[in-house]
């Protein structure tokens, strides 16, 4: 089980690098706007908002895996649990997707490393 927590952890980690360069770099880009449904215009003027918030992604990113690296369970759950309560609060306040993007794959890595524990 700790190998299968293991890689959901590295998995939750890898959809945060996804996040980071889609939001920092492909924001105004077709990929970019397929995400957010925005047109030129508007991907232009909030592109300094979802380069910040991909910014933040990159930081849960490499949390997961500073946590993989040191093999800490406490430094696991911590970094989870703010990657299950970022997607809660975006499917709650900017769009339902994100909580099966971000909060479910978390809520697994998390139930995967509480049960190899």
């Amino acid at each position: 089980m700790h190998t299968v927590a293991q890689v959901l952890i590295g998995v939750v980690a890898a959809l945060h690098l996804y996040f980071l360069v889609l939001e920092m770099f492909l924001w105004q880009r077709p990929p970019g706007r397929a995400l957010s449904g925005f047109d030129a215009d508007l991907a232009r003027r909030t592109a300094p908002l979802a380069a910040n918030q991909g910014l933040y992604n990159g930081f849960l990113a490499a949390g997961l895996v500073w946590s993989l690296v040191i093999d800490s369970l406490a430094t696991q759950i911590f970094f989870l649990v703010c990657v299950i309560v970022a997607g809660l609060y975006g499917g709650a306040t900017a769009n339902r997707r994100i909580l099966l993007a971000q909060a479910l794959p978390g809520v697994l890595a998390l139930g995967a490393a509480l049960l190899a524990a």
